[in-house]
C-alpha cells in the first residue's frame, strides 16, 4: 500500500465512532492484506471491567513450547478512547507500522504512554 493510500485509509478510519465500526471498514478494505488481517481478528475481542474502567482486550491462542494451545490476552484500548488507539494497535500488531507513523498519517501527534 502506498503512503497516500495508507494516509487516506487511516483518516477515513478515524471518522468511525468505535472499534467495531473501524474493524468492519478494515474488513472490506481494497488492500487484500489489510482485509485478511481484519477478518482474522473477528471475534477475538472481549470487554472486561478492570479497576473501574471498561477495557477492550484482544484474546488469542498460540502454541507454547510444549505444543499446547495457550490463551493470551492483550489490552487494546479502553471503551470511550479515541478510535485512533485501535487503528494504531491494528497497524502495529499486523504490519509493524509504528504508532507515531499511524498517528502522523491521521494528522495527529502520538504521545508515548507514561510508564508506571
Amino acid at each position: 500500500m502506498e503512503h497516500k493510500d495508507f494516509e487516506a485509509l487511516v483518516k477515513a478510519l478515524c471518522e468511525k465512532a468505535s472499534l467495531p465500526e473501524a474493524l468492519d471498514m478494515l474488513k472490506v478494505c481494497e488492500d487484500e492484506a489489510v482485509a485478511e488481517a481484519a477478518n482474522a481478528l473477528t471475534g477475538q475481542f472481549a470487554l472486561a471491567e478492570i479497576e473501574g474502567e471498561n477495557r477492550v482486550y484482544h484474546v488469542f491462542t498460540e502454541e507454547n513450547d510444549q505444543g499446547e494451545e495457550q490463551e493470551f490476552v492483550e489490552h487494546v484500548m479502553n471503551v470511550g478512547d479515541d478510535v485512533i488507539v485501535f487503528i494504531a494497535w491494528f497497524f502495529f500488531t499486523q504490519f509493524d507500522i509504528k504508532n507515531r507513523d499511524t498517528y502522523a498519517a491521521a494528522g495527529r501527534t502520538y504521545k508515548q504512554p507514561k510508564r508506571s
